[in-house]
């Protein structure tokens, strides 16, 4: 009677926790659905509202054109693309070499008492407000861009006809600068965690054979980590692409192909959030939030070839993106 009354509540037990799995697997599965709604809810309102522009501007023809004539409704995103990948690819330059060299200092030589305030310390930049960063460049970057760093600059790099200009407080180098600082801590977190991932025993034996430091990390850290390291990169343009509050109030926003890397310019990003409480007629805006469709299957596309490589070389174990 005993046995029974066991197998009686060991079986109630079993099926209630039964229930209670197919509860939550339907709850997260249920959660998962949702954001893939949204996503596509995105791409689906953004396109509908943006076809009438889309038929007017000519297809393929609106990336190329640089010509934004609101009261002409003449509209060509050619500018914004030209200015938004200036900005991206050249702060992604400077962010992802600064970023490794924190990284493989963080990982490879750094006691835990340094490492860890360092890490600290570079990860609360992803915490500072964009419009912080961007008062911050128009008041201090800005200004010492133009009256000490664009003067030397010139004098180096002057024979580069995009680098010899007139340095301003507000134009694409301060733009480019400004978002370095930004996409800084996602790159090096990614990064970080990509190197930290090298099986330990590739590092023994190479040491063990006589390689140096610096041969251990060149022959064997490197190339093990080098999608991971690419992976976080490409995370770290995409968040370069869609940069917005800090970027529009340091880039200058003039429509127009900038001729040196101190002329004020336009971003995508940075025309949207400028120009759509100023629209001027329904084509206006249907041709902004073309734009802003374009943006956001760049950046989708971007994020899924980033994740993509970090998965690579992670083996699909889970990373922790401090963004």
């Amino acid at each position: 009677m005993v046995a029974l009354d066991r197998d009686g509540a060991r079986a109630r037990l079993s099926n209630r926790f039964r229930i209670g799995d197919r509860l939550f697997l339907l709850i997260t599965a249920s959660t998962a659905l949702v954001i893939l709604l949204l996503t596509f809810g995105l791409f689906w309102e953004l396109t509908v509202r943006s076809l009438p522009a889309i038929q007017h501007n000519g297809g393929f023809a609106f990336l190329w054109n640089t010509k934004w004539d609101p009261p002409r409704e003449i509209f060509g995103a050619g500018a914004f693309i030209f200015g938004t990948f200036v900005t991206s690819l050249s702060a992604l330059v400077i962010a992802t070499t600064l970023a490794l060299l924190v990284a493989f200092y963080l990982v490879e030589m750094a006691p835990p008492r340094v490492a860890a305030p360092i890490s600290y310390m570079v990860e609360l930049l992803a915490a500072i407000p964009s419009v912080v960063y961007g008062l911050w460049g128009v008041f201090v970057l800005g200004s010492f861009i133009r009256d000490y760093f664009g003067p030397a600059f010139v004098a180096v790099f002057g024979f580069i006809p995009f680098f010899n200009g007139t340095p301003r407080a507000t134009g694409m180098l301060t733009g480019i600068i400004i978002v370095s600082i930004m996409i800084l801590p996602t790159i090096m977190a990614v990064s970080r965690d990509v190197i930290s991932a090298v099986p330990r025993n590739q590092r023994e034996g190479i040491v063990a054979l006589g390689a140096t430091r610096w041969e251990m990390i060149r022959l064997t850290v490197f190339p093990y980590a080098r999608p991971g390291i690419l992976g976080a990169s490409i995370l770290g343009l995409a968040r370069a692409l869609g940069e917005t509050l800090a970027v529009t109030l340091v880039i200058g926003n003039r429509v127009g192909i900038p001729h040196t890397i101190f002329d004020p310019g336009y971003t995508m990003a940075s025309a949207i959030a400028n120009q759509f409480t100023e629209v001027e007629n329904d084509m206006h805006r249907s041709s902004l939030l073309e734009v802003a469709l374009l943006l956001l299957a760049i950046t989708f596309i971007v994020n899924a070839i980033a994740r993509f490589l970090v998965w690579r070389v992670t083996g699909g174990r889970r990373l922790v993106i401090e963004d």
